[in-house]
């Protein structure tokens, strides 16, 4: 029979038996045996005689309960992948706690497998968007909803670069045209990217064309249009009925979702702070799976490094315009 023995061990576990059936005193067992009287000791007190486990009985954590609850209730609520959330809880909760630590969290819990949590639904398999250089931005509103000290709802007006993910948000009382000018505008100071091409729906803030339409094709004369070809952008609409045509903008508007779903906001003025915060931590801080695991502004640099002409200015690693 295979014994297995502490590599130091000076007894067996018949040797061990023998000194706590034995009636001599500790000094003559520890004289006879070679071993320590506390030793002698240790196996008097014992009634089975194999080494025990010597697996630490402290777990060697950097977070404490509350912060794990904390942890575990952003990965079921928010569906956070293992970076997303690592990214998050150094910012807001621990700096110190490392990768595989928190992956140790999260399967003491239960919550280590993402998939297991997803809803179980059969979906289509999605095509990769094709591959563009920075400048290639889609563009989208979403409704937020009406807050106790506001008198109507307002609206989140949405940009995303293909290439990095680099998104810019705003927030409008209204989704009219001269509002999707004054965001477009906005953006086009705020992007350090030459905008070259955005993708819109056929929302009346956006185009004349007629929905649904294949005949009717936009004027130009529309003021969004007009506001691209002053900053020489080409303005592409999605085809109509097929909204997985921005699908990038739909995604990320999926993510606000989420953060709609699972705060409590006391304002209008505490919901647009929320918003404007997560959009800074999603530019500088998640690291995205299409992008090698990098953050946009990461991205960002890097193509500015290997193709500088298709920006205004060097990108920095900080919120707020450069100007």
């Amino acid at each position: 029979m295979m014994i297995a023995l502490h590599k130091q061990a000076r007894t067996t576990p018949a040797v061990r038996a023998e000194i706590a059936a034995s009636s001599d005193n500790v000094a003559t067992l520890a004289s006879r045996y070679n071993v320590t009287e506390m030793t002698i000791r240790k196996w008097k007190s014992r009634t089975e005689f194999h080494d025990r486990s010597h697996t630490a009985h402290r777990l060697q954590t950097q977070l404490t309960p509350a912060q794990e609850l904390i942890v575990v209730h952003l990965r079921r609520s928010l569906l956070l992948p293992l970076d997303d959330l690592l990214a998050v809880t150094r910012e807001f909760l621990c700096p110190t706690v490392s990768r595989s630590g928190l992956d140790r969290c999260l399967r003491r819990h239960g919550v280590g497998n993402l998939k297991s949590l997803l809803p179980t639904s059969e979906k289509a398999a999605r095509k990769p968007f094709k591959a563009y250089p920075p400048g290639y931005l889609h563009m989208d509103i979403k409704y937020l909803p009406q807050m106790a000290d506001e008198t109507s709802r307002r609206y989140l007006f949405v940009a995303i670069d293909r290439a990095t993910r680099w998104v810019y948000v705003a927030i409008k009382p209204n989704k009219t045209a001269a509002s999707a000018k004054a965001f477009l505008k906005a953006l086009h100071k705020a992007c350090p990217i030459k905008i070259t091409k955005i993708l819109t729906d056929n929302g009346k803030e956006f185009t004349d064309r007629l929905f649904g339409s294949k005949d009717r094709q936009p004027t130009g004369q529309h003021e969004f249009d007009q506001l691209c070809e002053s900053f020489g952008i080409e303005h592409r609409l999605t085809k109509p009925r097929m909204p997985q045509t921005n699908g990038m903008v739909e995604r990320f508007n999926g993510r606000i979702s989420d953060i709609l779903k699972t705060h409590h906001f006391e304002s209008g003025e505490d919901l647009a702070q929320t918003l404007h915060r997560y959009v800074v931590l999603y530019n500088h801080q998640l690291p995205q799976s299409a992008l090698g695991c990098k953050a946009p502004i990461q991205a960002m640099k890097e193509w500015f490094i290997s193709n500088p002409e298709l920006f205004h200015r060097k990108p920095y690693d900080r919120a707020g315009l450069d100007t």
